[in-house]
């Protein structure tokens, strides 16, 4: 009886806690693009014992959705995620095989989502995907088909991404336009170079979080996130609690109240 009255006593204290967080966040600007570095599925899964990667993957699922719905509650517009990096092809066979049909599932979940419809969230992938299996680019056309005309809010995931590889791409692209004639050096300027970028249209971000303790961009966004505001936090990705979340909002709330001042 005392461990269920103290449980109760705690968890109302954690849920006070997490109500007055909402109403400072909610009271200050709320950053319109976060990204977010989601790190430590795999060690998650190995630290509950469960045995198998994808179970810790399947949690990390489930932490994204929740993780869409608290930006849509304090009015965040756009969230970039880093899903899968092209690094990550180098991890176990079984492994990526689970992930791939997660990806693949989730991506037709999300076409189908009624939450992505009402919001109007439109949905868009950044990243190679020739490296990718057939059904996930069929299950991410699905996706960004079904939402390519909304534009209330944006869900960008990374999937197959590295950020060189990127800012290769665009240099190709530039080199190309320069050897046809159609562009002249004078001309070649940061906003010039950002349009050939896989965000072409989108704002850089204003705040970058990243899980699992780890304090490195692992190659993730590097030409936009020049003047992001940097967040880390010592939880792995399926274990973040929303209290995480409302926290980095505030300390990039408190940033720019200093850099205001």
């Amino acid at each position: 009886m005392p461990t269920d009255i103290s449980r109760i006593i705690s968890d109302a204290a954690y849920q006070a806690y997490e109500r007055r967080l909402l109403a400072q966040v909610r009271a200050g600007v709320v950053p319109h693009h976060v990204a977010i570095i989601m790190d430590g599925n795999r060690r998650f899964a190995q630290e509950l014992g469960l045995g198998n990667p994808a179970q810790g993957h399947e949690k990390g699922r489930d932490k994204l959705e929740e993780v869409l719905q608290w930006c849509l509650d304090i009015g965040v517009r756009i969230l970039t995620v880093y899903a899968f990096s092209t690094e990550n092809l180098t991890r176990p066979t079984e492994e990526i095989r689970d992930l791939m049909r997660l990806f693949a599932e989730n991506f037709r979940k999300v076409g189908d989502d009624e939450r992505v419809h009402r919001h109007k969230i439109r949905v868009q992938v950044f990243g190679d995907r020739d490296l990718l299996p057939e059904d996930v680019k069929e299950a991410i056309a699905y996706a960004e088909g079904r939402t390519k005309g909304y534009d209330h809010y944006r869900f960008n995931l990374a999937v197959a991404y590295g950020g060189r590889e990127e800012i290769l791409d665009a240099i190709r692209d530039v080199v190309r336009e320069a050897q046809e004639g159609r562009v002249k050096p004078e001309e070649i300027d940061e906003k010039f170079f950002s349009k050939r970028l896989y965000t072409a249209d989108l704002p850089d971000p204003d705040l970058v979080l990243r899980t699992s303790g780890e304090e490195r961009i692992s190659n993730f966004l590097l030409w936009q996130l020049a003047y992001s505001e940097l967040y880390f936090v010592d939880v792995y990705w399926p274990g973040f609690r929303k209290i995480d979340f409302l926290r980095a909002i505030r300390s990039y709330q408190q940033r720019q109240r200093r850099y205001g001042a």
